[in-house]
C-alpha cells in the first residue's frame, strides 16, 4: 500500500522534471549562436533609403568572406527602429543615432547598442530636365514644406515612414505635411520616375539613388537634374549655391545632409560586428567613396613611383 501511495506523486514529479528539461532544451536550441565575425547567418534590418550602398557593401563582403551570409531586410526607418527595440533584430542600419529613451530600452534588456557612423548622404532636390528651376534655398524649401511659400509645383518624396520624411519634418518643424501639393510615394525610385515625367514637380531624394542607377530607372535619372541649394545661415558662404558632392559634403557647404550608422546590439563579436568593421575598413570606405557618398574616413591613395 505504501508503494502505491507514493508511486503516483513520484511519477507526476518525474513527468514535471522531464517537461521542464525539454523546455530548457528548446531554449538552449533557440539560444544557439549561428554566426561568427566573418561567418554564419544573422538577420539585419536596414533603412530602405540606403539599399543601393548597403547592397554594394554586402556584395563585396560576401565575396571576401564566402562563409558569411548576412540576411538584410529593407524597411522604412521607423519600422527598422521598432524591430530593434522589440528584439526582432539586433543589428540595424539607419540615418540617425538612437535617442535617450531608445538607448535606455535597449540597455535595460542588456542589449547596449554599439553605434558606428560609416557614411554621409546628401538630401537632394531634383527637378525635370525641362524645368527652368536650377536654384533654391533652405529657407524656400522650409517655406514650401510649411505652406508659407506659395508654389504651384508638386513636391514628392518617398514613403511617409521613411528617414527622409523624418528629416524633412525636423528641418521644417512640422509634425505632418498637410498641403495638397505635397505627396508621399512609395520609394526613391518612384520619386525619380515621377519627376522625370512631370516638368512641374520637385522631388526630394537621397543622393545615393542618383549615382550609378540600376537599369530599371536609369532612364528616369537621365531626365532629371539636381538643384543647387543656398543656406543663408552659412557664415562662410551665405549667398552661394551648392550642389551635393563629396567636396561640398566634406566642406559642409552643401546644407542638406544626414549620416549613416550601423547599430549592433548583439553584445558580441559576431557577424554584426564583422560587417560594421568591414564598413569602417579601407575597403568598405572605398566602396562608399566610389558610390558618390562621403565616407566617414577618407581612404588613403597609394601612388607608385617608377624610375
Amino acid at each position: 500500500m505504501m508503494r502505491n501511495k507514493f508511486a503516483l506523486p513520484l511519477l507526476g514529479l518525474a513527468l514535471i522534471l522531464i517537461f521542464q528539461a525539454c523546455k530548457e532544451n528548446k531554449k538552449d536550441k533557440k539560444a544557439v549562436i549561428t554566426d561568427g565575425f566573418t561567418s554564419g547567418t544573422l538577420v539585419f534590418a536596414a533603412d530602405e533609403s540606403f539599399s543601393p550602398i548597403v547592397d554594394e557593401e554586402e556584395y563585396v563582403f560576401r565575396a571576401l568572406y564566402p562563409d558569411a551570409k548576412p540576411a538584410i531586410k529593407y524597411l522604412p526607418e521607423s519600422e527598422v527602429v521598432n524591430q530593434l527595440l522589440n528584439d526582432k533584430v539586433r543589428v540595424a542600419i539607419i540615418s540617425r543615432e538612437l535617442d535617450t529613451t531608445e538607448t535606455g530600452i535597449l540597455k535595460r534588456r542588456a542589449l547596449a547598442p554599439d553605434v558606428n557612423k560609416f557614411a554621409v548622404d546628401a538630401v537632394t532636390i531634383i527637378v525635370n530636365q525641362l524645368s527652368t528651376d536650377t536654384l533654391t534655398s533652405v529657407k524656400e524649401i522650409i517655406g514650401m514644406l510649411n505652406g508659407t511659400v506659395k508654389t504651384d509645383k508638386s513636391i514628392v518624396f518617398d514613403n511617409p515612414n521613411s528617414s527622409l520624411v523624418r528629416y524633412l519634418k525636423q528641418l521644417s518643424g512640422n509634425k505632418d505635411f498637410t498641403q495638397k501639393n505635397i505627396y508621399a510615394l512609395k520609394s526613391n525610385k518612384e520619386v525619380i520616375k515621377y519627376v522625370s515625367e512631370h516638368p512641374n514637380a520637385i522631388g526630394i531624394t537621397g543622393f545615393a539613388w542618383l549615382n550609378d542607377p540600376d537599369t530599371d530607372y536609369a532612364d528616369a535619372v537621365a531626365k532629371v537634374k539636381i538643384v543647387g541649394v543656398k543656406d543663408d545661415a552659412n557664415k562662410s558662404a551665405p549667398g552661394e549655391y551648392f550642389k551635393p558632392s563629396q567636396t561640398t559634403l566634406v566642406q559642409h557647404t552643401y546644407p542638406l545632409s544626414r549620416s549613416l550608422y550601423i547599430v549592433d546590439c548583439t553584445g558580441r563579436k559576431g557577424l554584426g560586428a564583422g560587417f560594421a568593421s568591414f564598413l569602417a575598413s579601407e575597403r568598405g570606405q572605398r566602396i562608399i567613396l566610389k558610390s558618390g557618398l562621403l565616407p566617414d574616413s577618407i581612404p588613403s591613395r597609394e601612388i607608385n613611383i617608377t624610375h
